[in-house]
C-alpha cells in the first residue's frame, strides 16, 4: 500500500499545497513534453561545466544539508554502520557525505556517469574508503541482491526511462533492502512548469509511487522535503522536492519486464541536436538557479504564516 507523508525538511511549516492524491499516473515518464536536457548526453556536457562550482554555487539553493540529513537520517534508515549502500548518480558525493555519517565508508559505493563530478568526489577526505566508479543508473554493474540500501538524489530527472532505473534499484537490493530516491516534483506555477518541461523531467508524485510499485517495491512512501526558506514546496518546482522509499520483499530481479533502453549513450547522436538541447536546457536551468534566490528574499519579507 502506497502512502504520501507530506513534510517540509527543517522548516517546521506545512506546505501550502494539498497532499497528493493516492491515485497512480502514467507508467511512462510523461510529465514533461520536451525534457530537452534530460537526455544523458546533454547531462554529461552540462555537468562537465557545472561541476566547477556545483558544491558551492549551484547545489546549495536546491538541495541543502538540512534536506540531505533529513532524508538520510529519517527516510533512508541508515542505522547500522555495516550496511552495504550504493549512492546512484551521486555526482560530487554530496549525498554520500550524509551516508558516511552513519555507514562505514568501506561499505559505500558511489556511482555516476560524469567523470568530472566524480573527480570532485575523490577530492573529499570524508569519502576516503568509498568505492567511486563510473556507471549508468539504468544499467548498474552489480549482481542482484548486492546492497542493503539504495540511495539516489537529484539523478532521476536525467534518466530517459525512470521506470528502468527504479527497476534496477529493486534488482541490486537484497531481500528486505530499502530504496530511497530523492528528486524533483512537478511545479504547480505555470511559468516554473514551462521551464521545467524545457529542461528535464519533473515527475508528478503519483508517477513516483507508480514506478516504485510497478518495480515490485512494497510499503512505498513519499515525503516532501525542501529548503528552510520555501513555503509551499511544489509551487516553483523545487529541484529536490520529495523523498520516496520502498522495500524489496523478495530475492532476485524485479517482476517487471521492459523493452530496450530508451537511450544508448555509447552510440553517436546528432551533434547539432545535442548542442541545441544542451544550450536551451542550460538557459532554462538558469531559471531554477534564480528561483531559490527569489524565494529566499520573499521569505525575509513576507510575514510568517503567509504563503509565498
Amino acid at each position: 500500500m502506497a502512502s504520501t507523508n507530506v513534510s517540509s525538511a527543517g522548516t517546521g511549516r506545512a506546505p501550502v499545497d494539498a497532499p497528493a492524491p493516492a491515485g497512480l499516473g502514467s507508467s511512462k515518464a510523461s510529465s514533461s513534453a520536451l525534457r530537452l536536457i534530460q537526455h544523458k548526453r546533454e547531462a554529461l556536457w552540462f555537468y562537465r561545466f557545472i561541476s566547477i562550482g556545483y558544491d558551492h554555487v549551484f547545489n546549495p539553493g536546491q538541495y541543502t544539508e538540512d534536506m540531505r540529513d533529513v532524508a538520510m537520517d529519517e527516510h533512508a534508515d541508515l542505522r547500522r554502520p555495516n550496511l552495504k549502500v550504493v549512492d546512484v548518480g551521486g555526482g560530487t558525493g554530496f549525498t554520500t557525505l550524509g551516508i558516511v555519517r552513519h555507514v562505514d565508508p568501506e561499505n559505500v559505493t558511489l556511482i555516476d556517469q560524469s567523470p568530472h563530478q566524480l573527480d570532485k568526489a575523490r577530492q573529499k577526505k570524508a569519502l576516503k574508503g568509498v568505492k567511486i566508479m563510473e556507471g549508468d543508473a539504468e544499467d548498474l554493474p552489480f549482481p542482484a541482491d548486492t546492497f542493503d540500501r539504495y540511495v539516489s538524489a537529484g539523478s532521476i530527472e536525467y534518466w530517459p526511462d525512470p521506470q528502468r532505473g527504479i527497476k534496477e534499484a529493486y534488482r541490486v537490493l537484497s531481500t528486505g533492502g530499502l530504496a530511497c530516491i530523492i528528486g524533483p516534483v512537478r511545479p504547480t506555477f505555470w511559468l516554473s512548469r514551462f521551464f521545467a518541461d524545457m529542461w528535464m523531467l519533473f515527475p508528478t508524485e503519483q508517477e513516483y509511487i507508480e514506478w516504485f510499485e510497478r518495480a515490485g517495491f512494497k510499503d512505498v512512501e513519499l515525503k516532501r522535503i525542501g529548503p528552510k526558506w520555501y513555503r509551499g514546496v511544489r509551487r516553483h518546482g523545487l529541484v529536490i522536492g520529495c523523498s520516496v522509499t520502498g522495500i524489496k520483499t523478495e530475492s532476485g530481479d524485479s517482476p517487471l519486464q521492459l523493452g530496450p533502453k530508451a537511450e544508448d549513450i555509447s552510440k553517436h547522436g546528432n551533434p547539432i541536436l545535442v548542442f541545441v538541447r544542451f544550450l536551451i536546457g542550460t538557459i532554462c536551468a538558469t531559471y531554477f538557479f534564480l528561483v531559490p534566490i527569489y524565494m529566499w528574499i520573499k521569505d525575509k519579507i513576507v510575514p510568517r504564516g503567509m504563503p509565498i
